[in-house]
């Protein structure tokens, strides 16, 4: 059997170079793990022990890789010890990785205009993925949270049709790479399209002709229900799409089936891993009904 990401995952004690914090108990840090950072892919993850006394990992997608310097970085959301002990790492402690882990995001040549939705800590492959893209035709994206984002939102200079005005915010990373951005919130972020990300997309899609629909593919990132919306959103469209699916795991290594879900492969239900065979899919495969 044909299994690709055996000889992919490496074992990392990795060194925490920074770690920054953010509104709503977030952090992003920086690890060196070079060999991790020159094989991560958009939309793969780590799985990483927290603190050497507490033995169960925890997975965190890849937001940025830098194959040159040797550096990663991930974005959490503290919920629970694990994540409280890796909360307290500074520069020069190590922690220990699996990584990188899983099958990323597809770019599809065929269909270059790539739309990009991230919601909450789902964010991170989007950015990742940004990073990664053919300039043209540029992507697009729209990020969503109910908490503050991990980053200082500024005021979007690039334009995007079919934007309320009110949804003036953008986030600067992806602005300075070319790519156009606003952020939805229900939380009444300032700057932010007040209402769900899902919709906040379809606004901008249904100002795109025909000819330029064919061109586009929807990649997403987030919490159960917001891509069962981008599902939705993808089917009135017809847009394919890949989603990247959160879901709790044990090894995140294919060995306990602990994150099986039901995938339809022609026509028929399967059961898949999310660590391995995903987490990214084919957004019509997933979320379907039995």
């Amino acid at each position: 059997m044909d299994r690709p990401h055996r000889s992919t995952i490496h074992c990392i004690d990795a060194r925490v170079i920074e770690q920054q914090s953010w509104p709503g108990n977030q952090f992003i840090v920086r690890l060196h793990a070079p060999d991790c950072a020159r094989t991560a892919t958009p939309g793969t993850f780590i799985h990483i022990r927290c603190n050497p006394d507490i033995p169960m990992r925890r997975p965190l997608s890849i937001m940025r890789a830098n194959a040159s310097e040797g550096w990663i970085e991930v974005l959490y959301k503290v919920l629970g010890h694990g994540l409280t002990a890796l909360s307290r790492a500074e520069p020069g402690d190590l922690v220990n990785i699996l990584g990188p882990i899983g099958r990323g995001f597809r770019p599809d040549s065929a269909r270059p205009q790539a739309v990009l939705i991230g919601g909450g800590v789902g964010i991170p492959p989007l950015v990742f993925l940004a990073g990664t893209l053919a300039a043209q035709p540029p992507a697009v994206a729209f990020l969503g949270s109910e908490s503050p984002f991990p980053f200082s939102a500024a005021t979007a200079q690039l334009p995007l049709p079919g934007i309320p005005a009110a949804a003036s915010a953008c986030m600067p990373l992806l602005e300075d790479i070319g790519i156009a951005s606003r952020l939805a919130s229900n939380a009444g972020l300032p700057g932010s399209y007040s209402g769900y990300v899902s919709d906040l997309a379809r606004g901008w899609l249904e100002t795109r002709s025909a000819a330029e629909r064919a061109a586009t593919t929807i990649y997403a990132c987030g919490p159960t229900p917001m891509l069962r919306a981008i599902k939705e959103l993808a089917t009135a469209f017809e847009l394919p799409s890949q989603l990247c699916v959160e879901e709790f795991m044990a090894c995140a290594v294919g060995g306990c089936a602990g994150c099986v879900i039901p995938v339809m492969i022609d026509g028929k239900r399967q059961m898949k891993r999310v660590c391995v065979d995903g987490p990214v899919f084919d957004g019509a495969a997933v979320y379907a009904s039995p």
